[in-house]
């Protein structure tokens, strides 16, 4: 099937659509085709329509975990953002679609008067890739909130199953094994004070500020935390921090995100993480699994 035929099906495709524009560490070649979806009944009719034309497809949210190659996405990728980010408030309870960026989300609930989610207001993601990794920061993670979450399942159906049903784990959920689209979820939260919430927020705001490089472009915590240690304790210890490749590197303020300095590759991030991992294990013998994910053409 022609890649281009998927616009009969959706108004919301573009074509050679740079992936840097939609990453959050600014990297990426061109992907054949980008549909900035609005629905689920869209969604289901191009996987449905990839799948009978031999074309591949990725789902992405805000790009705040991916690095993409520098080759760009062969097929379509799906991006469930802006169009898909409603968010309706219930009592105690959150009805928000997938697109809605976790920091919108604080914002909601904070303006609702309700705590349980100020530990991921900082979180630069969307709701869908929060669950989709199971997305945790400051003790807090999306399992600690969520109820339940509605999908397309492999079939095109819709489906919602409750959070126990959904192997959430460290950074884990069972979304990274089935090939099934998050489209919203139901959240439980609590009854709070307006002023606590404010505090707590401008609390983990500022923490974040200091001990983080948010002036430059990343994809947030390059590293999963190996048990009984912390990833960016390990990589100071080895004596990376500020160690570079290309226009890639370490970090100075923190040695657990990889970040853009200008002007990085795919290439040069994923060769700065490979020396990392080698030399951590080199000294340390512990395994340092990246928590970005690589995606596009190899």
């Amino acid at each position: 099937m022609d890649i281009k035929k998927l616009a009969e099906i959706s108004e919301n495709i573009v074509f050679d659509e740079e992936m840097k524009r939609h990453t959050t560490f600014r990297i990426g070649g061109a992907a054949d085709a980008f549909a900035d979806v609005g629905s689920a009944e869209e969604i289901a009719a191009l996987i449905m329509a990839c799948r009978s034309g031999d074309i591949p497809y990725i789902i992405v949210g805000n790009g705040s975990n991916l690095l993409v190659s520098d080759k760009g996405i062969r097929g379509l990728v799906i991006h469930i953002g802006r169009n898909m980010s409603g968010c309706v408030v219930e009592g105690e309870e959150i009805f928000a679609e997938a697109g809605i960026l976790m920091s919108a989300l604080a914002s909601k609930a904070a303006a609702a008067e309700l705590t349980g989610f100020e530990e991921l207001s900082g979180i630069p993601g969307t709701l869908g890739g929060g669950i989709f990794m199971n997305a945790g920061a400051y003790g807090g993670e999306m399992k600690n909130v969520l109820e339940e979450v509605t999908f397309l399942n492999a079939d095109g159906g819709i489906e919602t199953k409750s959070a126990d049903e959904l192997e959430l784990g460290y950074r884990t959920s069972v979304f990274q094994t089935k090939p099934y689209v998050i489209l919203s979820c139901r959240l439980k939260l609590k009854k709070g004070s307006a002023d606590e919430i404010r505090a707590k927020t401008d609390e983990y705001k500022k923490r974040r500020t200091e001990k983080q490089p948010l002036s430059l472009p990343s994809a947030g915590s390059t590293f999963k935390r190996p048990e009984g240690y912390f990833a960016g304790k390990l990589i100071e210890d080895s004596g990376l921090k500020g160690y570079s490749v290309g226009g890639a590197a370490v970090s100075e303020l923190h040695s657990g995100f990889v970040v853009n300095r200008g002007g990085a590759t795919a290439k040069d991030v994923s060769e700065l993480i490979e020396y990392v991992q080698k030399t951590v294990k080199e000294k340390f013998g512990v395994n340092l699994e990246a928590e970005v994910r690589f995606v596009g053409e190899k």
